[in-house]
């Protein structure tokens, strides 16, 4: 694997560190500010939202310039605005600085997927982007907690100055180790927007937001569900969200690794299991031993889909695949914010604590269900092409091989 793909992961791993770290420093943020905790949590929807939003205006933007300086822009933007949240003098300017940052993620991995995969030969794009995603799945296991532990010592603000300056970081490495790739030569913002008239795109991506969601919809309400119902202390929920960041770091090489050799079995198995043990989790989740093995399953199979998803996106929208990559990691948290919210509203319903769990495996299955119809139909399509074939002159046979 090229070095250019450790300057992603390192822009990933900073990345991953700001959108989730904030969880755990939400008590010092309000406090600081004099708002409530759920005041202080549209510093989290806020950020969702950003990246939904940017992840195509971003692309869009960039769609005048080359790749790795789109890449390098990115960065930048998201240093200014961690920079912008370690010295806020108000709560307002810190959401400011959270929605600044957040508009480079989206497009950040979209870009980042289509250069990484460029990286490589054919039957390791998917290892390449397993590669870049690395850096976020680490930041679950060391950023999150490392940044947590910072935050409560010295401040929240440190906190996000360290991130800035991994930010620094990744921009030094891109601009170093990425080469500079040629812009696509025809490729205009009408061809990308054009990969969304694909049905397969689109059902990919509503795997995207349907798969992921299962994941978050437990993992959201995972601190009361562990103390509540399992019986964990409170400083424990930390050390589980480790073992589902272990859980995403094994999952991702696998799905990296097998879903340049079967990508729809990799999702059939992937979805199919995850839609099982989020369905177990709710007897799981009584049991401290269970249910830690449990999350870390979870965190496992949710991120195994993420390279083939990714990929599937890619190969679906070839010729103009960079806003289409960009908007499936807006999809991501598209997905997060659904399930959670309706995790929310079954737990508000009286259904208790471990009720999101089945919303999860009901979304999980919900996305197998699309992934059985999307293989469905390209069987169809294949079959409806061979037919096409079959007979034609040499010239049309040509041309329906070029199309």
């Amino acid at each position: 694997m090229p070095l250019a793909l450790l300057a992603l992961a390192i822009g990933a791993f900073g990345i991953g560190t700001t959108e989730f770290v904030i969880m755990g420093l939400l008590p010092e943020v309000a406090s600081d500010f004099g708002v409530s905790i759920p005041t202080a949590g549209f510093l989290v929807t806020g950020y969702a939202l950003g990246v939904v939003l940017g992840a195509p205006l971003m692309t869009v933007l960039g769609t005048k310039v080359s790749r790795k300086r789109m890449l390098m822009l990115l960065m930048g933007l998201f240093i200014v605005g961690n920079l912008l949240s370690a010295i806020a003098p108000a709560f307002a300017v810190m959401l400011i600085g959270r929605v600044v940052a957040s508009l480079a993620h989206g497009a950040f991995f979209g870009i980042g997927s289509v250069v990484a995969a460029e990286l490589v030969a054919p039957d390791k794009k998917a290892g390449a982007i397993a590669m870049m995603f690395t850096g976020l799945t680490v930041a679950n296991v060391v950023g999150v907690p490392l940044g947590t532990l910072v935050g409560q010592s010295a401040g929240w603000r440190v906190t996000f100055a360290i991130v800035a300056a991994l930010g620094v970081v990744g921009l030094v490495g891109i601009a170093k180790l990425v080469p500079d790739l040629p812009k696509p030569q025809g490729v205009r913002l009408r061809h990308e927007l054009a990969a969304f008239k694909n049905a397969q795109v689109l059902l990919a991506m509503a795997m995207t937001v349907l798969g992921f969601g299962g994941v978050f919809a437990a993992i959201t309400y995972i601190a009361p569900m562990m103390t509540h119902v399992a019986g964990f202390a409170d400083g424990s929920v930390t050390w589980l969200l480790v073992l589902f960041g272990l859980g995403m770091v094994g999952g991702n090489l696998i799905g990296g690794k097998y879903a340049d050799r079967a990508l729809m079995p990799l999702l059939y198995v992937s979805l199919g299991a995850l839609a099982v043990v989020l369905a177990l989790f709710t007897l799981t989740a009584h049991n401290k031993v269970l249910a830690a093995v449990t999350i870390a399953l979870i965190g496992a199979l949710g991120f195994a889909t993420v390279p083939p998803l990714q990929k599937r996106v890619l190969d679906q929208a070839h010729g103009a695949p960079t806003l289409a990559s960009a908007v499936n990691i807006g999809a991501f948290n598209l997905g997060n914010a659904l399930s959670a919210w309706l995790g929310g509203l079954v737990i508000a319903a009286g259904f208790g604590y471990t009720s999101p769990n089945w919303v999860g495996a009901a979304l999980a299955a919900a996305a197998l269900l699309l992934a059985i119809l999307s293989a469905a139909l390209e069987r169809r399509d294949r079959a409806g092409s061979s037919t096409v074939v079959t007979g034609a002159t040499p010239a049309e046979q040509r041309a329906v091989a070029h199309h």
